[in-house]
């Protein structure tokens, strides 16, 4: 849950990063940093915070330079401190090196445990410090073979971006888990974990950087190669389901209009008969709710308003703040809500816990009847690959039934899309292109289903109207 974002040849590269990476904020909140090069040396700065905060006009005056490359981070490997910001800056014999990177390594905590056995010394927790430690040791020629040799000792999910003193270097995983853009404004290159931040900046959408593919910025153009052995497409489903920001386009499609037609297949799966209108969870919501309403003919309103001025209130420290987080982030419309049976649309259900107070929110407004349609099917596994979904002990799907959940939600009915309507509307009938591992367990990269435990042996929730 990170996003990246670098540009080359263009002498305010640090000022347009940073409108990249607010472009990019939603794919995390917790850190931002920004590494730019002068052809000469890199100067870096990061900080725990929101872009905005951090960013201002004394700072960026001190990342002068025509080639940068930024990073946003929501923590999913390594604790949410300073020293796990990136872009990671180090130098070492080859000269100088900034990574930033999206995605997790699964074999990181081996990996480290080698290295560090054989003396490696490691200055933060991220899993990414494993990569800049094979570069630092590999006797290869060139920094891209350097580059090559290290991202064959790894295993998982990578879009990751390089930047040394005149050459920038983007890679992505073989499995392409995880999104990279490349653009191109006037004479510059971009890269970018969404092409929402190639709009911002008015760079012209080129093409989406291949699986497996390793592009190479320098003072002779660019040049690209396929280094990494092939395998089946593992694209992240939930980027299309969640993660992604509506206005990008993603694996090819408008991230917009297949959450639109997610809402649509979910309609024809999980009908509501009876219901008077059709409401979203914002933002994510949204989409969905309405391909619902067009394919049910149930009428669409705003029922639930949510405020743009919150925070994370879940890392609060008193329950006492916590018991108020949906409260603070959604308020219901009672003038919609008033006497209706309604149906609400989300894009998942984790722990349960927010779905539960959004239903008793509703009917708190005066909603006689509330109907949750979920349009992603029920999830069951946590993720190793970028998206920090919880243990599987506390996903409540792992071990409750579907009539389970919707009593402990306090939901009139619950409904989910299927796994093949899913695939249906991602244009991708029998899911071979995307990983759906947080629906299915079915792991890419290996049997990881031996790290979780069996669904039976989660707790079960009390289920208390």
């Amino acid at each position: 849950m990170c996003g990246i974002f670098g540009i080359v040849g263009h002498p305010e590269a640090s000022n347009l990063t940073y409108l990249g990476l607010h472009a990019l904020q939603h794919r995390g909140q917790e850190s931002a940093g920004i590494v730019a090069s002068d052809g000469h040396s890199l100067r870096a700065h990061r900080e725990m915070g929101l872009v905005a905060d951090i960013f201002t006009a004394p700072v960026l005056e001190k990342l002068p330079g025509a080639a940068a490359i930024g990073h946003v981070r929501y923590s999913t490997a390594g604790g949410s401190q300073l020293k796990n910001a990136q872009p990671l800056s180090v130098e070492y014999v080859g000269g100088h090196m900034a990574v930033a990177h999206n995605g997790n390594l699964v074999n990181a905590q081996e990996l480290r445990t080698a290295l560090e056995a054989d003396g490696a010394i490691f200055q933060s927790d991220a899993d990414t410090e494993v990569i800049v430690h094979f570069i630092a040791r590999s006797k290869q020629p060139t920094f891209e073979q350097k580059v090559v040799e290290a991202l064959t000792k790894v295993k998982g999910a990578y879009s990751i971006l390089f930047l040394t003193e005149n050459k920038l270097v983007a890679a992505r995983d073989p499995y392409g888990f995880r999104p990279l853009v490349l653009g191109k404004l006037k004479n510059s290159w971009v890269l970018a974990s969404e092409t929402t931040a190639l709009d911002l900046i008015e760079a012209e959408f080129i093409r989406e950087l291949e699986a497996g593919e390793m592009v190479v910025i320098d003072e002779t153009g660019l040049r690209s190669s396929q280094p990494f052995q092939p395998t089946r497409l593992g694209r992240c489903i939930f980027e299309h389901v969640y993660f992604a920001k509506p206005d990008s386009v993603l694996f090819g499609t408008s991230v917009y209009e297949t959450r639109k037609e997610l809402g649509r297949q979910l309609a024809k799966e999980q009908p509501a008969p009876g219901a008077d209108l059709v409401i979203a969870v914002p933002d994510s919501g949204v989409p969905a709710a309405i391909g619902y309403a067009q394919a049910s003919g149930i009428p669409y309103d705003v029922g639930l308003i949510r405020s743009h001025y919150v925070g994370r209130t879940f890392i609060e420290p008193q329950q006492s703040i916590r018991h108020f987080g949906v409260k603070l982030k959604l308020s219901a419309v009672r003038q919609v809500l008033k006497g209706k049976r309604v149906v609400v649309v989300d894009d998942s259900i984790v722990r349960g816990t927010t779905s539960r107070k959004i239903v008793k929110m509703l009917k708190a407004a005066g909603a006689v009847e509330v109907h949750l349609r979920i349009s992603s099917p029920p999830t069951q596994w946590p993720c190793y690959y970028g998206i920090d979904t919880p243990s599987r002990q506390e996903l409540i799907a792992s071990s409750h039934s579907v009539e389970e959940i919707a009593r402990y939600v306090t939901a009139d009915s619950l409904g989910y899309i299927s796994q093949e309507g899913l695939g249906t509307a991602v244009g991708d009938r029998e899911r071979a292109t995307f990983c759906t591992a947080c629906f299915s367990g079915k792991y890419l990269t290996g049997d990881l289903n031996t790290s979780a435990p069996p669904a039976e042996s989660a707790p079960k929730l009390a289920i208390i109207a």
